[in-house]
């Protein structure tokens, strides 16, 4: 059994051939004898910072679905950690990426494989819809690119629903609820690169 504590203990490879970096176990700075699972009610989204044990270069997105966790490193081996909703399984993409676009209250447009997954929901979109504080993207998106093809219409974005926070639920993308999503996107330059770890690493969440 893995330590819920714990992330990753040795190196990982993720999707395409992208080797991905090895994370410890990252301790709540303010309570490290917590859990970072354990989240007391009300759900509190406020980013947390935690210090990691086997630091990270400072400046980069880890994002682990199994603890439903986006982790956004920092000098002195330190992260604030997000909580986030996550893609659903078989959505799902892990692998390396940057942040190759950045955009307020964005517009949306879904994709074709979504509208073919799901006509009655997606079609009428398929012109797009314009930002706003019903759009699914929320109030911040960061876009994820990779050399090799560009946009690959994954996103960090706001939500304006919590209740999907923690919980398998996009298209692939992870999500936050918008107050974070705004915080996190005033951290993050252009050209950030983001780790996304595969699922089915860790215990999940509950």
């Amino acid at each position: 059994m893995i330590d819920r504590r714990r992330f990753l203990t040795t190196s990982l490879l993720g999707a395409g051939g992208f080797a991905l970096p090895t994370l410890l176990s990252a301790q709540d700075v303010a309570n490290p004898d917590a859990p970072i699972e354990d989240v007391p009610p009300p759900f509190d989204f406020t980013p947390k910072l935690v210090r990691l044990d086997n630091p990270m270069p400072p400046g980069e997105i880890h994002v682990v679905p199994d603890v439903y966790s986006l982790y956004w490193t920092l000098p002195n081996g330190e992260a604030l950690r997000y909580y986030v909703g996550v893609g659903r399984d078989a959505l799902y993409i892990s692998g390396t990426f940057n942040i190759g676009a950045k955009k307020e209250w964005p517009s949306w447009t879904p994709t074709k494989d979504m509208i073919e997954r799901e006509p009655d929901h997606y079609a009428k979109y398929a012109d797009g819809m314009p930002g706003g504080p019903n759009n699914p993207l929320g109030a911040r998106a960061l876009y994820l690119f990779q050399p090799e093809v560009g946009d690959t219409f994954l996103r960090i974005h706001g939500t304006n629903k919590p209740d999907t926070i923690r919980t398998d639920v996009s298209n692939g993308c992870a999500r936050l609820v918008n107050d974070q999503a705004i915080d996190l996107y005033d951290r993050v330059p252009i050209g950030t690169t983001v780790y996304l770890y595969e699922k089915g690493l860790l215990p999940r969440a509950t």
